[in-house]
Parts: structure tokens; sequence; C-alpha cells
């Protein structure tokens, strides 16, 4: 958390907000989330700049400004932007906030500090972010049946570990992984060189349908993710698998088990997921 999901639709809430405003100052609490440059730099290149562009590639929110530069956010698993007055009470481990051309503010906050905040220059070059190295995006052209049946046929990982690689895919973590297994009828054991085409084709599907739907829920909420205006998303009532072991499977009720796969907690349906 966050995933792709979350990612957007934090994008989305944020883009009528920000658009247009110039960032008047910032104010560094913690200056270790911050990965590139300096932090005394990085307060002197982003004061004053216009933002012209939100974005958002796999997990990463770029905000992009009228001279090129770019703020790269990694939320990683409890990091939050937020828009709010300065009246609002400063929640704890709020580390940057940016204050804003009409007044308002912009805080970065994290309760773990794993995630990031970058500036690039217009002409630098992306070696610090990791975004270079992304897999296409879930909506994207080369993300189709053959690109992901070719990459599956030389791995002997599980179906799971394959589909959190964000080489392989930018945006899926461990909610969206096994809520697309379970949409795709595959157990996420299954060894990626012996899935069939026509099961390439089905993970394709889900994966698609799963996102779409939960961006439309505006993302999952079980504890820290909220959206940019402090929103819950609403998601968590519609997952089919994920955080519900011992509960009936929606579809079959058979109840949902829980193992682990690489170390991460997997959950699934032991029928329809044979």
């Amino acid at each position: 958390m966050p995933e792709l999901p979350e990612v957007e639709t934090i994008k989305r809430t944020l883009t009528p907000l920000l658009m247009g405003k110039k960032i008047s100052q910032v104010n560094t609490i913690r200056e270790d989330v911050i990965k590139h440059p300096q932090a005394k730099q990085f307060v002197q290149e982003i004061t004053d700049r216009n933002i012209v562009n939100l974005s958002r590639r796999g997990k990463y929110l770029t905000i992009t400004f009228a001279d090129g530069n770019r703020l790269v956010v990694h939320l990683r698993m409890t990091g939050r932007m937020l828009y709010c007055s300065p009246l609002d009470e400063q929640k704890p481990h709020t580390h940057v906030i940016f204050g804003l051309s009409d007044g308002n503010e912009l805080r970065f906050s994290d309760v773990r500090r794993f995630g990031c905040l970058w500036l690039l220059e217009s002409m630098e070059e992306d070696c610090c972010t990791g975004m270079v190295k992304l897999g296409p995006e879930p909506f994207d052209e080369q993300f189709c049946p053959q690109y992901l049946a070719d990459l599956l046929a030389k791995k002997k990982t599980t179906i799971k570990q394959a589909l959190l690689d964000q080489r392989v895919l930018a945006g899926l973590g461990n909610i969206y992984t096994d809520e697309v297994l379970f949409r795709a009828a595959m157990h996420p054991q299954m060894i990626c060189s012996q899935i069939s085409l026509l099961k390439v084709q089905k993970i394709v599907i889900a994966v698609r349908a799963v996102l779409t739907e939960a961006i439309q829920h505006k993302g999952t909420t079980f504890r820290d993710y909220l959206d940019g205006m402090g929103e819950k998303g609403a998601h968590q009532l519609a997952l089919f698998v994920y955080q519900r072991e011992g509960e009936l499977c929606r579809v079959c009720k058979t109840p949902i088990q829980r193992i682990k796969v690489a170390g991460r907690s997997t959950f699934f349906c032991p029928n329809c997921q044979k």
C-alpha cells in the first residue's frame, strides 16, 4: 500500500487543487525523506515553482513544474500526500510541508518513513527514483497476452512473485495481485513457465478489470491510505480474497485460505483457484 489504484486516486484528487499553484515555501521537518538532491538544494530549487501537471507511473506520483523540473513521490507503505488548510491540525509523522500560493498546504507524511521524495531537473537523467526499471503500465498496449506469455515462459518462479515484480508490470502490489489471481481462477503458487497462453489472457483481462474497479472505488483503505483530500477508499468492501481468511468465498462459499508465497501473506480460494 498504496498501489496503482491508490496513487491514481491521489493524482486525480490533487490535480484540480494543485494545477496552476505555486510552491511558495517548503518546511522540511525530517530531511531524511528527501533522497535527491540534498535537502537545502531541494528547498531552493522547488520554491517559487509553478505546478503545471500531475502524473503517475506505476506507484510513483510526479508533480511537474513550469520549468520542467519534477517532484517524484513514492509513498511506499504508509505515505500520504494531503492538501490541507494551514489551520488543520498537523498530524504526527508529517515530514515535509509545501506552502502553496493559494494559502493552503500540501503535506507529506509517513508513519514508517519508507516513503521518498526526489527533485529532478528538466534535463537530469533519472538514475535515482527507480522508475526507469518499471515494466509497462497495465492499461498500455504493450501489456498484452503475448508480452506477458513471453516473459513468464522464461521464469521458474510462482505467478504471484512474477506479478509483484515491478519490472514485469508496474503498479501491482500484494492486494491487487491476490485479487487478480482470484479473478483469473489461478492458484498463486503456479509456476510461470507452466502457464498456458489462454491462462495468460485471463490474467491480462483480470489485471485491467480489478484495477479499473479499484480506481472507481477510489482505492482500498484498511488503515493508512487516504486520498489527496484525506478521504478513505471503499474498495476494501468489494475484495474477493485479500484479508478475508476464513470468510466464505463470494462465488463458491469455500473458506478463503492464507498461505505464504515468497514471504508475503497470500489469500486465495482453494476451490476457485485450483
